[in-house]
């Protein structure tokens, strides 16, 4: 159950109700002429994310208005759990079982706070009774799944380097009965995942290889790989200090990854789950991997290195080659893999490529319906040409610097087979400003939208 919402209504509680602008006037209407009077006085228009308290007989608040763009709205709620006065209110409005399970989850989004390294506020967060139609298991899913993601990003480096990972990847298999193996250091060499070693080598944090199962072997194999970048200074391709301030949330791709596992493996849907995250720091020492360097791959490629700073799709390569190996009917990798991506389109619109158009369309219309949108890019071809290397197979970027996201975006596809089912996701995975239910710092982007087609295709 979740701290923020409570399983029944009380003596207590308060009643809320959503009013847009549009509905105002109807909604005064049926109030008593004190009630319109006072809320007319306050200057209350119902502006989405406004409140007008209207007090009781005793003086204490008995009611509180709240005004949305939409009952419906994800976030038309989500900015009142830290806004109101501590206590229990109950939303007083009829919503069906779509707009009820938004309303708990917007609220659930809006109740989180990092506050590992600090002593949290004295005032907590207002509770909210369960909607009666609210769907419990989507809510507690989706909230749980996306708190992780934003713990695991907002922890900095010091904290979450590739063992602290790899024992959250580990503490998430205890708590569903999964396994996972972590294959470490040397052994990654032994074990043929040589790029994934060439890139975290120089860091005394030892790289590593996180590969959680879950599930009955029989069921369909949903694979889910995640860029697991603990921190990035871009390597001898040293990044300038100010591309560095937020460069803990390289790891954004792994926490979705094993996110998206806790949703699939909370709603046991009938999946092989694999989970798989190369997790790395890419600094600087004498050990680093070197411009023009030559690297092997598990896939049998060998990557000329045109950019120290283009690491993640280099360990990627190695775990998307594993991945494929045995076939899955979908695979899926999140990475905060280029600012082109952002640049195209934002920090809120994760960029999709994909191999597939069923699974493309899927996806943003999933995207769509849940609230959690991407926009795909094409995987053009003629613009694989410049990957060309002289020296090796492929060069991990290109010289012309057009088109970033897409060349990445072909990169990695050389280490997926064309009938394998496969959706890359370039995810910011951090908000720059707040918003209601959108706290500053790390984000799920792509998330939920992932989990709602998995649960459609295979549920």
């Amino acid at each position: 159950m979740l701290a923020t919402l409570l399983a029944v209504d009380g003596p207590d509680t308060v009643a809320l109700t959503p009013v847009t602008k549009a509905g105002l006037a109807d909604w005064l209407a049926g109030q008593s002429p004190a009630v319109a009077s006072w809320v007319k006085a306050v200057g209350f228009t119902g502006e989405a994310g406004s409140t007008v308290f209207l007090p009781g007989p005793d003086g204490a608040v008995a009611h509180v208005l709240a005004g949305v763009s939409a009952v419906d709205d994800l976030w038309a709620f989500a900015g009142l759990p830290a806004s109101l006065p501590a206590g229990s209110y109950r939303i007083d409005a009829a919503m069906d079982a779509r707009a009820a399970t938004r309303a708990a989850l917007g609220w659930a989004l809006g109740s989180y706070r990092f506050s590992r390294y600090r002593k949290p506020p004295e005032k907590g967060f207002a509770n909210l009774v369960w909607p009666a139609e609210a769907d419990h298991g989507e809510v507690e899913r989706a909230a749980t799944a996306t708190w992780m993601v934003r713990d695991l990003v907002n922890t900095p480096a010091c904290d979450m380097g590739p063992a602290e990972l790899a024992q959250a990847a580990q503490d998430l298999a205890a708590e569903f009965d999964a396994a996972v193996e972590v294959i470490v250091g040397q052994d990654l060499l032994d074990r043929d995942y040589p790029a994934i070693h060439a890139v975290g080598r120089a860091s005394p944090r030892a790289p590593r290889l996180i590969d959680l199962r879950w599930g009955n072997p029989e069921h369909p194999k949903v694979t889910i790989v995640g860029k697991g970048v603990c921190f990035d200074t871009g390597g001898l391709d040293l990044k300038p200090s100010s591309a560095m301030l937020i460069m803990k949330k390289d790891m954004g791709g792994a926490a979705h990854a094993l996110a998206l596992g806790r949703m699939i493996m909370m709603a046991g849907l009938p999946v092989r789950l694999r989970v798989l995250v190369p997790a790395v720091e890419n600094v600087v020492s004498g050990d680093s991997f070197k411009p023009q360097d030559v690297l092997k791959t598990r896939k049998g490629l060998t990557v000329e290195v045109g950019n120290t700073d283009a690491e993640g799709r280099l360990i990627l390569c190695d775990a998307l080659a594993e991945a494929d190996s045995e076939k899955p009917a979908l695979l899926i990798d999140f990475a905060t893999l280029t600012g082109a991506a952002r640049v195209a389109l934002g920090p809120d619109l994760p960029a999709l490529m994909c191999n597939d158009d069923a699974l493309a369309n899927d996806l943003t219309e999933a995207g769509t319906a849940v609230d959690d949108p991407m926009w795909r890019l094409p995987l053009w071809a003629p613009y694989r040409k410049g990957l060309d290397s002289k020296v090796a197979d492929i060069n991990n970027v290109t010289s012309n610097g057009f088109a970033g996201a897409i060349t990445a975006g072909l990169f990695l596809q050389e280490f997926v087979s064309k009938g394998t089912p496969w959706a890359h996701l370039d995810t910011y995975a951090w908000n720059g400003t707040n918003r209601p239910g959108r706290p500053e710092g790390g984000e799920a982007l792509g998330l939920r939208a992932a989990y709602a087609v998995i649960a459609k295709r295979f549920g």
